[in-house]
């Protein structure tokens, strides 16, 4: 062979390379319906199908097997691996009709995130109460900073009457 056929065939070689992927699937938390977010929902990981992009846990508050009024109501937690469009639907169903977090009802939440075991912590779907929080503390911050000031300010007037 030829230098310049080694180079065509090295070069042909690298390309070809470069189109194969090596990414190992996405790897998700899974379980189902646990009584909490223990155990099995944090110890049991499956690396996902090809298709499945997401990660997605679901909460609900309620009675097992079924949802049912008056019965004993605890948390149940299931995570799995799914596609994002199915994730998202799921989501989207849960945060109109279901996701009310009302202690004497039946309810579900849905989350959706994308990175391998993304979905270790299981975070409510409620809808986002920070900027109470947000409030609250700025407001107790100026609070703290305006009597410190006032403080200040009398101390040094009572020190300048000595």
């Amino acid at each position: 062979m030829k230098s310049w056929e080694i180079a065509l065939v090295a070069v042909a070689a690298i390309y070809l390379c470069s189109q194969v992927s090596f990414v190992a699937g996405l790897e998700c938390y899974v379980c189902s319906n646990q009584t909490g977010n223990t155990e099995k929902c944090l110890n049991t990981i499956k690396t996902c199908e090809a298709f499945e992009n997401v990660c997605g846990t679901e909460i609900r508050w309620g009675s097992q097997p079924y949802f049912s009024e008056g019965a004993l109501k605890q948390y149940y937690v299931s995570k799995r691996c799914m596609t994002k469009e199915q994730c998202q639907s799921k989501r989207k169903r849960y945060m109109q009709l279901y996701c009310t977090h009302i202690w004497y009802e039946d309810w579900a939440c849905n989350e959706c995130c994308q990175g391998d075991r993304c979905n270790y912590f299981v975070i409510s779907g409620a809808p986002s109460r920070k900027g109470y929080g947000v409030s609250l503390t700025l407001a107790i911050t100026l609070l703290g900073l305006g009597n410190w000031l006032i403080q200040s300010s009398l101390a040094s007037k009572a020190i300048g009457i000595l």
